[in-house]
C-alpha cells in the first residue's frame, strides 16, 4: 500500500489540475466552514455537484479538500463570534471565545490550527493502517454479516446527537421509510411512487442532503433577524511561544486518538468525539475550574479530536460502505455518482483510487495548515460580510447543485421540500443527519436481509453466524442502554439523579 500511495503522490505533484482542485477545495472549505450556520456537511453537499464532470480522482481531491478544511474552518467563527461554524466546533467556543475576548484571538486561532493539523495527521495514519485490515475482514462477509453491520450502524443513530436519543432514532426511521420509495431492488416492483414517474427511481441522496442540510440552515439563519455578526476584530500575535505549545502536545495526541476512534464508529460523528476529549482532559486536569475561562487546553483537546474524526469516519465508509458521519454520507453519494461503490471491493479492484483518497486527505491537511498560518487574518474578515448576501449565495448554490445532479427540476422540488422538512425538524429539536443515514443504509439493510432469507429461508441464519450474532448483540445493547441510563438517572437515591 505504501508504494501505491507514493506513486499517486508523485502523480498528483506533477498534475496541476489535481493540485489546483485541492487548493480550491481547501479554500472553499475554510471559508464556508468559518461562516456561522454553514456546516461541513452543508459545504460538501452544496459544492458536490461541481465535481460531477471531474474524473473520480480529481473529484476526491476537491471534495476531501472541502471536507478536511471546513472542519477546521468551523473553529474560526467559534473563536471570533462565539457561534460554531460546524457542530464539531461547539466545544471549541467554550474556551476559544473567552480567550479571544481576553485579547488573544490570534493565539486562539493558531492553537486551533495546530491542534487540527495534529488530529488530522493522526487520524490519517489510523485510516491508512486500519482500513486495509477492516476491508480484508469484510471480504469474508456475506449477506447476514452485511445486514447485521448495517443494523449496527442504524442503532448508533441513538448517539448521533447527544441528548436527543429517541429523536435521533425517529429521524433515522424516517430516513428508512424514505428509502423504500421507488423500484424494489430485488423484484423491480414500484413502491410508494403514488403514480409519479419521477419517484420510480427513488429519491436521490444529493437533493435530499442539500435540502435538509443546506436550505434548512438558510431558512434558520434568515429567521435569526440580525443583518451582521458581531466579530472580534483585533487579531494580534498569532504564534504563541514554543514553551507554551510543547506541554500541549500530549493532550493533542490523546484528543486525536479519542477523535479517530469515535469517528470510526458508524454514525457517531465529531460532536461526540470532541465532547469526550474535552471532558477527559478536564477530568485529568489539576485545575479543572479553569476550563471555560479561555485556556489553550480547552481549544487543543476538542480541535485535535474534531479533525481526527475525519480520518476515522472514512474507515467504515471506505471499507463497509457505511457512513461514519453525515459528511461521509454525502461522500458516498459522490462515489456512487462516479460509478464507485464503497466497500471491501475497492481495496481489491481499485487500489489506485484508495491511494488517491489517502493522498487527497493528506494534501488537504497540509494545505489547510499552510493557508491557516499564512492567511488567517484575511479569512477572518469574511465574517464581516452581510448575512443576507451570504445566505442568498448559498440558497442559489442549493438550487443549482440540486438541478445539476440529473438536470431535473423535480430534484429541485425535492430539495425545497426537504429543506422545509429539515427546518421544521430543527425547530422541534430533532436532528436531521439521521434522515440521510437512514436513506443510505435502508436499501443496504433490506437487500441483505432479503438475500440472506432467499438463500437460507431461515431467520436463525443471523444468529448462527458468529460475526452476525456479535454485531446484533452489540446493536441491541446500544438500543437499550440509553433507556436504562435514563431510568437510572431518574431513580431516587441514585447519585446525580
Amino acid at each position: 500500500m505504501v508504494s501505491e500511495i507514493l506513486t499517486v503522490f508523485g502523480q498528483v505533484l506533477l498534475d496541476p489540475v489535481a493540485l489546483g482542485l485541492s487548493v480550491m477545495g481547501v479554500l472553499f472549505g475554510i471559508i464556508l466552514g468559518a461562516l456561522p450556520g454553514v456546516s461541513s456537511t452543508m459545504s460538501l453537499a452544496v459544492l458536490l455537484p461541481v465535481s460531477f464532470t471531474m474524473a473520480p480522482g480529481h473529484a476526491m481531491m476537491f471534495l476531501l479538500g472541502i471536507f478536511s478544511a471546513s472542519v477546521y474552518g468551523g473553529s474560526i467563527s467559534a473563536i471570533l463570534i462565539n457561534i460554531p461554524g460546524t457542530p464539531g466546533a461547539i466545544v471549541t467556543q467554550m474556551d476559544g471565545y473567552p480567550m479571544a475576548r481576553n485579547g488573544r484571538a490570534g493565539e486562539a486561532l493558531t492553537y486551533a490550527l495546530l491542534a487540527s493539523a495534529t488530529g488530522g495527521i493522526l487520524g490519517w495514519l489510523l485510516l491508512v493502517m486500519l482500513a486495509p485490515l477492516v476491508a480484508a475482514a469484510a471480504l469474508h462477509f456475506q449477506s447476514p454479516e452485511y445486514a447485521s453491520v448495517t443494523f449496527f450502524g442504524l442503532t448508533m443513530l441513538a448517539y448521533a446527537t447527544p441528548g436527543s436519543t429517541y429523536k435521533a432514532l425517529l429521524a433515522g426511521v424516517l430516513g428508512l421509510l424514505i428509502s423504500t420509495v421507488g423500484l424494489d431492488g430485488i423484484t423491480d416492483v414500484s413502491r410508494f411512487d403514488f403514480g409519479v414517474s419521477d419517484l420510480q427511481a427513488g429519491l436521490s441522496i444529493i437533493p435530499v442532503a442539500v435540502g435538509i442540510f443546506g436550505l434548512a440552515e438558510v431558512l434558520r439563519n434568515v429567521e435569526g433577524g440580525s443583518r451582521r455578526f458581531e466579530v472580534i476584530k483585533r487579531i494580534d500575535r498569532l504564534l504563541p511561544p514554543w514553551s507554551e505549545i510543547r506541554p500541549l502536545l500530549p493532550m493533542a495526541v490523546r484528543g486525536s486518538i479519542i477523535g479517530a476512534i469515535v469517528g470510526a464508529i458508524p454514525a457517531a460523528g465529531s460532536a461526540i468525539g470532541v465532547t469526550v476529549a474535552y471532558a477527559q482532559e478536564k477530568r485529568m486536569s489539576k485545575t479543572p475550574e479553569r476550563y471555560g475561562t479561555g485556556i489553550p487546553e480547552g481549544i487543543v483537546a476538542p480541535e485535535s479530536a474534531n479533525n481526527a474524526c475525519v480520518g476515522g469516519a472514512l474507515i467504515p465508509m471506505m471499507t463497509l460502505g457505511i457512513p461514519g458521519d453525515s459528511m461521509t454520507a454525502v461522500l458516498i453519494g459522490a462515489l456512487l455518482i462516479h460509478g464507485l461503490r464503497p466497500g471491501p471491493a475497492l481495496f481489491t479492484e481499485r487500489l489506485d483510487f484508495v491511494a488517491t483518497v489517502y493522498v487527497a486527505l493528506l494534501l488537504a491537511i497540509v494545505l489547510t495548515t499552510i493557508f491557516g498560518l499564512i492567511g488567517i487574518r484575511w479569512i477572518a474578515r469574511i465574517l464581516h460580510a452581510p448575512k443576507n448576501i451570504m445566505m442568498t449565495a448559498i440558497a442559489v448554490l442549493c438550487v443549482v447543485g440540486s438541478y445539476a445532479v440529473r438536470n431535473s427540476s423535480f430534484d429541485v422540488l425535492v430539495m425545497v421540500v426537504f429543506g422545509f422538512i429539515g427546518y421544521l425538524m430543527q425547530r422541534v429539536g430533532m436532528p436531521v443527519a439521521p434522515v440521510v443515514f437512514g436513506l443510505i443504509l435502508g436499501p443496504l439493510l433490506e437487500e441483505n436481509i432479503r438475500r440472506a432469507l432467499i438463500v437460507n429461508d431461515d431467520w436463525w441464519i443471523f444468529v448462527t453466524r458468529p460475526i452476525s450474532l456479535t454485531l446484533l448483540v452489540v446493536s441491541v445493547i446500544s438500543l437499550v442502554y440509553p433507556a436504562i441510563r435514563d431510568r437510572l438517572r431518574r431513580s431516587p437515591g441514585v447519585p446525580g439523579s
